[in-house]
C-alpha cells in the first residue's frame, strides 16, 4: 500500500496511508488527510490512484502545492521518495515495493573522493559530533523513534546472511526511518588493504546514482575520531567546493556515524544526506543513527565473519582436493625387491608440503630412491614438488649418469621462471644384483648409513653439491658403495634434525645417530623408532616444518656382494639407460 510520510511539520514521522482511490488533504474535517494549520486551505489538494499509478492534483488552493520544490499545475505523476510540499509541511510518497525494494533504489558505482582537507580546516557548519563508542549517547534517543529504527533494522536484517544483502538492507531500512533522506551510503574498511571502499549505496531518484562524491575529509575525520558528525547545511560548508564536489547532487545536511567493532575498531562509516533545505537532520536524527549504528556493526562484523569462515572452508576443501593430489606424486607402498627391505614416511607440516621422495625403477632391475625437500612452504613449494616429481623420472631415465641426471635437472630448474627457488635433493641408486649403491648429494643433508656391526657411515657430505637450481653448479660427483647383509642406509629431511620442543632446543642429528644405533631389526623398526623419538621429543609443540625419511637396508644373513672395480666406485659407468 502507498503512504505519505510526514518529514517536516508537528507531526513529523507521522505515516498516512493511501487506502483510497482519492485522498483529499486540506484543513477540513471532512478531508482524509486533516492538515491543521491555518495556510492549508480546505481541500487543499488530492492523490488519486489509477490503473497507471499515482498521480497528485492542486485543488486550486490559496498557496499552492509543490512536487520536488515544483508548484503543481494540474496533475502530475507521482514516483517513489517524491516530496510533496504544503505550506510548511513536507510529506515523502513511499509506493508499493518494487523491484529495487522500498527504500529508494539500489546501486553500487564507482565513487569520486573529494580532497577537501584544506577548505576542511578553515570553516564548518558542524553542528554536532558524538562520541559512537560511548554507551550513554545511545540511550539519550527518543524512544519511539529507536524503537521504530531497530525494529525495522532487525526485521530487515533477519534474513540477511551475505555482505552486500546486509549492506542493502540496512540502507533500505534508513532510508525508510529518516524520510528526509535522499541517499544513503556505507562504506567499509577493506580487510587486507585498509583501504576505505564504498560498498552499498541507495537512493531515492536513480538521477542521483549517476555521480556518487564522497568527502574524503568528513570520512576520516569520522574514521579517525570515532565521533558522529552532523553538518547543517553542506551547500554552505566552506569545506566544499561545489564545482567539483556536489554540483551534480546539492546536498544540504549531512549525517556520518563510525560502525565500531566488537574490538573498538572502526569498520566504516555510514553516512545519510538530504537535498532538502528544509529538511535538515537533527540531533535527534544523529542519536538514532549512532543508535542504529551500532546495531548495524555488529552485523557487519558478523558478515564479514561469515565471508571469511566461507572463504576458509572453500580453501579447507581446494587443500584438502590439493593434498589427495599431492599424495598422487608420492609413492603408494614401498617397492618390492628381493633381499632388501624399504621404509617411508611422510608428514607435512600442512596440508601440502614441500618435500618429496619417490622410487623409480630404471633398466637392469636397478632402483632410483631420490629425496628432496623444495624452498618454501605451502601451495608454491607443492607446485614446485610436482614440477620436479615429472622432470626427475625423465632426467633419470634419459642421462647414463646419476650426476648427469641432477645436472641435467639443474639446468631445467635455472630457467627464469624459477627464479628464487632451489630444491636440496639426494640421489641414491641401487643395483640389487650386484647390492653396489651409487649416491649424490645436491646441498642436501648426508645420508646415514649403519653396518651391521653397529658401526656409523656419513655419505654424501664431503663431495656434496650445490642445490638444484643454482645457476653456479658445476659437476656433480657420485660416492658408491655395497650393501652388505644387515647394512642400512637413511635418508632424511632438515623437518626431522629441526622438529623443536617446548624449550625451543632442535631434535638434532646427534639424537638422530643415537636412534639409528640403538634400535636394531628390520629398517620398519629403525623407521618407527625414529619418528616416535621426534614425536616424544616434540611433544604438544605444533609442527612447523615437513618430515621426510626414507630407509632401505638388505637383509641380514646373506653372502657378501660381489668384488667390483675401481671404475665401478667412480660412478659415471653405471649407465641408467641400457
Amino acid at each position: 500500500m502507498a503512504e505519505l510520510r510526514q518529514i517536516e511539520g508537528p507531526d513529523r514521522g507521522r505515516v498516512f496511508p493511501i487506502d483510497a482511490d482519492c485522498v483529499v488533504l486540506g484543513r477540513h474535517p471532512h478531508c482524509n488527510i486533516v492538515l491543521d494549520i491555518g495556510a492549508v486551505s480546505r481541500q487543499h489538494a488530492q492523490i488519486v490512484r489509477t490503473p497507471n499509478g499515482y498521480f497528485v492534483e492542486d485543488l486550486n488552493s490559496r498557496n499552492g502545492t509543490f512536487l520536488n520544490e515544483q508548484r503543481l499545475h494540474g496533475r502530475r505523476p507521482l514516483r517513489h521518495g517524491d516530496r510533496i510540499r504544503i505550506c510548511d509541511l513536507v510529506f515523502v510518497f513511499h509506493d508499493a515495493p518494487s523491484s529495487t525494494g522500498e527504500g529508494g533504489q539500489s546501486t553500487l558505482t564507482e565513487a569520486a573522493w573529494v580532497e577537501d582537507e584544506e577548505r576542511f580546516r578553515t570553516g564548518s557548519t558542524i553542528m554536532s559530533r558524538l562520541d559512537a563508542t560511548s554507551p550513554t549517547n545511545r540511550l539519550q534517543v527518543n524512544p519511539e523513534a529507536k524503537l521504530r529504527a531497530l525494529m525495522e533494522i532487525s526485521q530487515n536484517l533477519g534474513k540477511a546472511i551475505g555482505l552486500e544483502q546486509v549492506l542493502d538492507k540496512v540502507l533500505q531500512s534508513l532510508l525508510n526511518v529518516f524520510t528526509q533522506a535522499d541517499r544513503g551510503f556505507v562504506i567499509l574498511r577493506d580487510q587486507s588493504t585498509g583501504k576505505l571502499i564504498p560498498r552499498a549505496v541507495r537512493s531515492r531518484r536513480p538521477e542521483d546514482q549517476e555521480n556518487l562524491r564522497i568527502s574524503k575529509t568528513i570520512v576520516n575525520a569520522v574514521v579517525q575520531s570515532k565521533q558522529a558528525v552532523l553538518s547543517a547545511d553542506v551547500a554552505t560548508d566552506s569545506r566544499f567546493d561545489l564545482s567539483q564536489s556536489i554540483a551534480d547532487f546539492p546536498i544540504h545536511s549531512v549525517m556520518c556515524v563510525p560502525l565500531i567493532g566488537s574490538d573498538g575498531t572502526v569498520l566504516g562509516v555510514i553516512q545519510m544526506d538530504t537535498r532538502q533545505r528544509r529538511a535538515r537532520f537533527t540531533q535527534e536524527d544523529l542519536e538514532v543513527l549512532v543508535s542504529v549504528a551500532s546495531l548495524v556493526a555488529v552485523v557487519v562484523e558478523n558478515a564479514i565473519l561469515h565471508e571469511v569462515s566461507v572463504r576458509e572452508e572453500l580453501l579447507r576443501r581446494e587443500l584438502a582436493l590439493a593434498h589427495q593430489v599431492q599424495q598422487g606424486f608420492l609413492p603408494s607402498s614401498p617397492p618390492k625387491i628381493d633381499n632388501y627391505e624399504f621404509f617411508d614416511h611422510y608428514d607435512p607440516a600442512h596440508e601440502i608440503g614441500g618435500d618429496y621422495f619417490d622410487y623409480v625403477s630404471l633398466p637392469a632391475k636397478r632402483l632410483a630412491i631420490v629425496l628432496a625437500d623444495v624452498s618454501g612452504k605451502g601451495i608454491a613449494a607443492a607446485l614446485l614438488m610436482a614440477k620436479l616429481s615429472a622432470e626427475m623420472r625423465y632426467c633419470l631415465v634419459s642421462e647414463g649418469s646419476p650426476q648427469a641426471a641432477l645436472k641435467r635437472l639443474n639446468n631445467i630448474f635455472c630457467s627464469e621462471r624459477w627464479e628464487d627457488r632451489f630444491i636440496t635433493m639426494i640421489l641414491a641408486i641401487l643395483d640389487p644384483i650386484t647390492h653396489r649403491f651409487w649416491l649424490v648429494n645436491a646441498g642436501h643433508y648426508p645420508a646415514i648409513l649403519r653396518r651391521a656391526d653397529g658401526r656409523i657411515e656419513i655419505l654424501g657430505e664431503t663431495n656434496a653439491g650445490l642445490p638444484i637450481g643454482d645457476p653456479k653448479n658445476g659437476e656433480y660427483v657420485a660416492e658408491t658403495g655395497v650393501f652388505e647383509p644387515g647394512d642400512v642406509l637413511v635418508l632424511y629431511t632438515d623437518g626431522m634434525l629441526d622438529a623443536l620442543n617446548e624449550f625451543g632446543e632442535s631434535f638434532g642429528q646427534d639424537r638422530l645417530l643415537e636412534v639409528i644405533r640403538q634400535t636394531s631389526g628390520p629398517v620398519t623398526e629403525i623407521g618407527n623408532a625414529l619418528v616416535d623419538a621426534v614425536h616424544r621429543f616434540v611433544g604438544l609443540r605444533a609442527q612447523t616444518d615437513d618430515i621426510c625419511l626414507v630407509i632401505l637396508g638388505r637383509s641380514a644373513n646373506q653372502g657378501s656382494a660381489d668384488q667390483f672395480s675401481e671404475e665401478d666406485h667412480q660412478g659415471p659407468s653405471a649407465k641408467l639407460s641400457d
